[in-house]
């Protein structure tokens, strides 16, 4: 076996390994933060019945104006974002701690909803979302005679 030199340039060929990998995931810039800005995802429950999927989400610290849900080709994405007020420089004013946050969530539903239907509220810092299930998509229970 003859030994061939490698001649491409690393630095090219990790690039390249790079756009792949992004490719995977579907990476895409916009969806991510700057590396400064902080997005916590905090739990959130999904269960279902017969006839829909719920969701609730913690949220404590937001006002119902700081939150948005979307849904889109079966993905329900929530965002919920506070921005920290500007700072006022006073005299007796040592040290000023305020919240700022980012929430974002995205979740794959498992079954169609019927998106004219879905109900949120919020309330107490909890999100909760009622998401009714399409007729198709909703167990239907088949009687077997027995002869």
């Amino acid at each position: 076996m003859k030994l061939v030199r490698y001649r491409d340039n690393p630095w090219k060929v990790l690039e390249g390994l790079q756009e792949e990998i992004n490719k995977l995931f579907n990476f895409s810039p916009e969806n991510f933060p700057a590396l400064d800005e902080e997005i916590s995802m905090p739990s959130v429950d999904v269960y279902e019945d017969k006839d829909d999927l719920y969701l609730e989400a913690n949220l404590a610290g937001f006002e119902q104006k700081d939150i948005a849900v979307t849904l889109k080709n079966e993905v329900l994405a929530i965002l919920a974002q506070k921005e920290n007020s500007k700072e006022e420089k006073k005299e007796g004013y040592l040290r000023s701690e305020r919240y700022q946050g980012k929430f974002y969530r995205e979740l794959y539903l498992p079954v169609s909803v019927d998106e004219g239907k879905i109900k949120a509220s919020y309330k107490n810092g909890v999100l909760k979302i009622v998401l009714p299930k399409k007729e198709e998509e909703k167990a239907k229970e088949i009687k077997i005679e027995v002869k």
